[in-house]
Formats: structure tokens, C-alpha cells, sequence
């Protein structure tokens, strides 16, 4: 028995760019079915009223515009963070962890409007169709995926182009021509890629940046900051109690102001080619440095050298999509653990580019002054011990340096 191709309604993630307006058009000439748009507001900051007018205009009756800042951050961002997770050493995955979310919402609007497919604008060379579609699967097994990008024909910008002005489109003046980059945006990152940065060889212009002044024209006097964690997520800045949204926002406008988080990278995407990319994670890569900052105080070695060795299979896991996955919601488990006494503050020095930790402090504090210090201090550990501790850790390599010694 042949399977059934035939669509009855789609919700399509939509950002009312040139791309998913398309996509809204090409649906209705290919499938022939109602379909429902879905504008996700995750702080790419962009007026997101545009999306919906240009909905209407392409005769959506049903259009789903919704604010998933605070969701994204506390149920996702934070969640991440708590691990520390960087992807291949640098990436702080700001496009990757915000894909589960949207296609989640999808998924339960599709659900709630009698849905029988969902709709992605990812291309078929990039990690966000295999994120996306991993995501739809593990939240409805029996969902209908439409991939345009691996449908139709429209294999370039110029036919895209030809396409709107066919269906009287609207395309933005900038989109007419050859664009110098794309940009993927939300409350964690601005990433760019593409077109005039696809040489890795050529540094990117300082255009391209949008979220940070360069290092060098940052303030030239240090900006400190203290961070109030509690159980691994940042609560506070300088006293001042915030939502985890807030929170991120301000940790942007504190890092970007002072040129943190740029990165050039050349990263391995999931699907098997090598890309360049442009990332600005201001307020990331602060949280980061003052997470680790109070991990060092309040996380025993075993369990924190536990977690850097599990971080990169975490980090590999959101990166090609599975945050579903079981796997990922052990480790996650496993984490949350380790964080319950990651509470304290963590005091940071921002200038130019660089975020570092200079004091940390927390009432589960695993320091002890007395047991470190080279004074006299009154303390339960005996130097004499250390000895038997080092001759017994000797121990093989004793015997494999006598080996060695009676075989030569």
C-alpha cells in the first residue's frame, strides 16, 4: 500500500523573512492544505508584528506569535549552562539549544489546531534540519515533516527572488541582491555565516559584528560585577534579583559593552562538511566564566572532573539535536546533581574581551583557608602523611622502573 503523501494542515515555523514567506506560498501551490504560522519571540530583537501582517496578507487566519524568552532561557539555557557545555571547545551552542523549543511549541500547536504535519525552513546542507525534524519525531513519532529546502527547486537566491515577485511576495530591498551573510539570532547568540565569510582565511569586517564593540575600543577602565548563583543558575547581578530572561539581557548588555564574547570558528557541522561562522555570545561567555568561578569552590574534585569529562558528549548531544533524548535527559540528571550546592556569589573583571573571575565566595564553600595556607594555622592535616599517600600511588611505577632496570 502506497503511502498517503497528502497534507491536510501544517504549522510552519515562521519568521515572515523572505525564506518562510516562500515557504507559506509554496505550501498552499503544493500541498493545497490550511496552514497555521508559528513566530517564536526568543530575543533575536526584532519587531515580530511585521511577521504577523505579512501573514495576513498572505491569508493566514491562524497565526501564532508567542514571548518563549523566559522558557528559553530557564528550561533550556540555564539547563546547559549548569554543564558548562561548549562544543568542540569554544561554541557556546546558542543556535543549538534554541531549536527543541520551537520545534516543541510546534508540535503542541499542531496538536491544539487538529495538525497533521509541521514545516521547517532549514536548507538541507545545514545542522538545523536534522535538529529541528529529531526534535518533531521524539515529541509525535507519527508527525508529517515538510522540508522545502529538500522538496522544491529553487536552488538559489535569484529563483527565490523570482518566485516572490511571481506570487507578489514582498521582498525586503536588501534581499534583491546577493546578501553578504545570514544571521541566526536569539537572547544567547548572533551567529553569521555565509556569502562574504565563507573564506576562513579572510578575517570578518567589523560590520558583521552586532552585539559587541570590538575589544579594542571597549572602555579602557574595568567594569566588576557580581553574580548570585543558586543551585547552578544566576540569580542575581549586584544584588539586584532578576528573571532568567533579565537576567541574560543584562549579562549581554554588560558583556557586549565591554567586547566579550566574539568567536571565528571553523566548526564540524553534524551532517558531515566543515563551516565558518561569526558567533557573539556576550552574556554566555560571562555566565560561563562565573559559573566555573563558583564551581570551584562549592563542587568536590571527583564530581567536577566527572562533569568536564561528560561535558563534551552533553555538548555533542544538543549540538546534532538530540536534547530529547534519553541520554541527554540522564546526563542532565546526572548534572543537576552535582549543582545543588552551586549556590554563592562570584564577583567578575570585564575589560576588553576578557571576563575574569577575581572572588568567589558561597556558604558551602569546600575551601579551607587553614588547610592551604603556608602559615601556621590550626589544622587536622599532618604533612607526614603525604608520604605513604605518595609512595603507594609509587607503587607500579616502582616496579615497572625495577622491570625495566633488570631487563637492561
Amino acid at each position: 500500500m502506497a503511502e498517503d503523501k497528502s497534507v491536510k494542515k501544517v504549522v510552519l515555523a515562521y519568521s515572515g523573512g523572505l525564506d518562510t514567506s516562500i515557504i507559506l506560498k509554496w505550501l498552499k501551490t503544493t500541498y493545497n492544505c490550511e496552514i497555521v504560522t508559528f513566530t517564536a519571540d526568543l530575543g533575536q530583537g526584532e519587531e515580530l508584528e511585521p511577521a504577523r501582517k505579512k501573514a495576513e496578507l498572505l491569508g493566514i487566519k491562524e497565526i501564532y506569535i508567542e514571548d518563549l524568552r523566559e522558557e528559553f532561557v530557564r528550561d533550556y539555557v540555564f539547563p546547559m549552562f549548569r554543564a558548562n557545555a561548549v562544543y568542540e571547545g569554544v561554541d557556546l551552542l546558542g543556535t543549538s539549544i534554541a531549536r527543541p523549543l520551537i520545534a516543541k511549541r510546534q508540535i503542541e500547536i499542531a496538536r491544539q489546531t487538529g495538525a497533521d504535519a509541521v514545516c521547517h525552513g532549514a536548507t538541507g546542507k545545514g545542522n538545523d534540519q536534522v535538529r529541528f525534524e529529531l526534535s518533531y519525531y521524539a515529541l509525535n513519532p507519527d508527525i508529517r515533516i515538510i522540508a522545502p529546502w529538500r522538496e522544491w527547486d529553487l536552488s538559489s537566491r535569484a529563483k527565490l527572488v523570482d518566485f516572490a515577485e511571481q506570487h507578489q511576495i514582498p521582498i525586503p530591498k536588501d534581499k534583491r541582491g546577493e546578501a553578504p551573510f545570514s544571521v541566526d539570532a536569539n537572547l544567547l547568540h548572533t551567529s553569521s555565516e555565509g556569502k562574504a565569510l565563507e573564506d576562513p582565511d579572510a578575517e570578518a569586517p567589523e560590520f558583521v559584528y552586532q552585539r559587541t564593540v570590538s575589544p579594542e575600543d571597549a572602555p579602557d577602565k574595568p567594569t566588576y560585577i557580581d553574580i548570585e548563583f543558586e543551585k547552578g543558575d544566576p540569580i542575581a547581578i549586584n544584588g539586584d534579583k532578576l528573571s532568567p530572561a533579565a537576567m541574560l539581557t543584562r549579562l549581554n548588555q554588560l558583556g557586549g559593552e565591554n567586547g566579550i564574547g566574539r568567536l571565528d570558528l571553523v566548526e564540524n557541522r553534524f551532517v558531515g562538511m566543515k563551516s565558518r561562522g561569526i558567533y557573539e555570545t556576550p552574556g554566555g561567555t560571562v555566565l560561563l566564566n562565573a559559573h566555573r568561578g563558583i564551581e570551584s569552590i562549592t563542587i568536590d574534585r571527583g564530581a567536577a572532573h566527572m562533569k568536564d569529562e561528560l561535558m563534551p558528549r552533553y555538548a555533542e548531544l544538543i549540538y546534532n539535536g538530540l536534547w530529547f533524548s534519553p541520554e541527554r535527559e540522564m546526563l542532565q540528571a546526572a548534572i543537576d546533581v552535582a549543582s545543588e550546592y552551586v549556590t554563592g556569589t562570584v564577583r567578575l573583571k570585564l575589560y576588553k574581551g576578557s571576563a575574569t573571575v577575581v572572588g568567589r565566595s558561597s556558604p558551602y564553600s569546600l575551601y579551607d583557608e587553614d588547610l592551604v595556607t603556608f602559615e601556621e594555622g590550626e589544622t587536622s592535616y599532618d604533612h607526614r602523611d603525604a608520604e605513604g599517600f605518595i609512595k603507594l600511588n609509587a607503587l607500579r611505577l616502582r616496579l615497572l622502573a625495577t622491570r625495566k632496570n633488570r631487563l637492561s
